[in-house]
């Protein structure tokens, strides 16, 4: 019987919540010219000169707010995804798959998943970026590392690749039963509703939209994006709406109660808006008391949805005259996401 090797991939996180860890991690992830996309002279000098002598004392306080007993929320839930993946393909088809995780930065690595799948005899390999929405700085830089990895050796097994799954029912389904059941538990207890649904999803410079984009079509605007078509198949910002009015629309959320912005932003340069921070700090002003936030371009709770969002992003609304904020929490190791992501992974 063929075995399938699946290769579930994460984007990092340090070894711990200091700052050596911090700093090691920092340098592997921003010197990937995937996510740096400036000429290589450039980014030494940014990231040797700015970023590296500062950041990873800040990052390392950060990542220590929402450390864990069992470390990073992002492995620590990774795993768990990966363990109930592989025990829903094994009940439709014993024997035939081999789940393993990978982190594109840090550990565990892409490089010892791959021998993992050597010592096991796959004979063919999917690899699946768990990233939603595609991007180059995640997803691109994912496959990238992959087939890097699998061309340093002679014999490479047959490859295929996940799709990004930003509208796919086994995504939004869960999302939307997880994320729906507690906006109604929370209205319930407080007798009112929300002011309005915040989709936050990660920031990427406007530059890759472009770069992005085969058909010069690109507008950065609504109608642009009120679908995914031939002309924008890879576009995040498009596929980040998508998301959104896939999760809005089982949620039951008419279009005048959500609204989508862009978080983590780096740098100076113009990234894709609205800028989750400036709308959460403008938000009172403009008679929104109440919020809820839920962040669909993460599978899996991390320092950007914990500590940016939970954390920060609760401080910075309440600050500015805001009442009630809750945020949602990611799929994580849901058993309905598990199923569904296998079902996603067979198709």
């Amino acid at each position: 019987m063929d075995k399938t090797g699946i290769l579930l991939i994460n984007l990092g996180s340090p070894d711990a919540p200091r700052p050596r860890e911090v700093r090691r991690y920092l340098r592997e992830f921003l010197s990937d010219p995937r996510v740096i996309d400036i000429p290589a002279f450039a980014r030494f000098l940014l990231l040797n000169l700015i970023i590296l002598p500062f950041r990873p004392r800040r990052s390392a306080h950060a990542y220590a707010k929402i450390w864990t007993e069992r470390g990073s929320p992002l492995v620590a839930h990774s795993r768990d995804l990966s363990v109930k993946v592989e025990r829903e393909l094994e009940r439709t088809a014993p024997g035939r798959y081999v789940v393993r995780l990978a982190m594109r930065y840090g550990s565990p690595s892409i490089a010892s998943a791959l021998a993992e799948f050597r010592t096991a005899g796959v004979d063919r390999i999917k690899i699946a970026p768990l990233y939603p929405q595609y991007s180059t700085a995640a997803s691109a830089s994912s496959l990238d590392r992959v087939y890097s990895e699998l061309c340093a050796h002679w014999n490479i097994p047959a490859i295929s690749t996940l799709a990004p799954f930003f509208a796919h029912p086994g995504f939004l389904d869960p999302y939307a039963r997880q994320a729906g059941e507690l906006l109604r538990q929370e209205e319930s207890a407080a007798g009112r509703p929300f002011d309005a649904v915040v989709f936050s999803f990660h920031g990427i410079p406007e530059r890759h939209v472009i770069r992005a984009d085969a058909c010069g079509a690109c507008k950065f605007n609504d109608e642009c994006c009120a679908s995914v078509n031939e002309t924008n198949r890879f576009c995040y910002r498009a596929h980040c709406f998508a998301t959104a009015r896939g999760l809005a629309e089982r949620m039951g959320l008419a279009r005048d109660r959500w609204l989508l912005t862009f978080q983590s932003r780096l740098g100076r340069t113009p990234w894709l808006k609205p800028y989750t921070d400036l709308e959460f700090a403008a938000l009172p002003e403009r008679g929104v008391k109440r919020l809820f936030v839920l962040s669909p371009a993460f599978v899996a709770d991390c320092l950007e949805t914990l500590e940016e969002i939970s954390i920060q992003g609760r401080e910075t609304f309440l600050s500015a005259g805001g009442e009630a904020f809750v945020y949602a929490p990611c799929l994580n190791s849901g058993d309905e996401w598990a199923r569904g992501l296998a079902q996603i992974l067979v198709e």
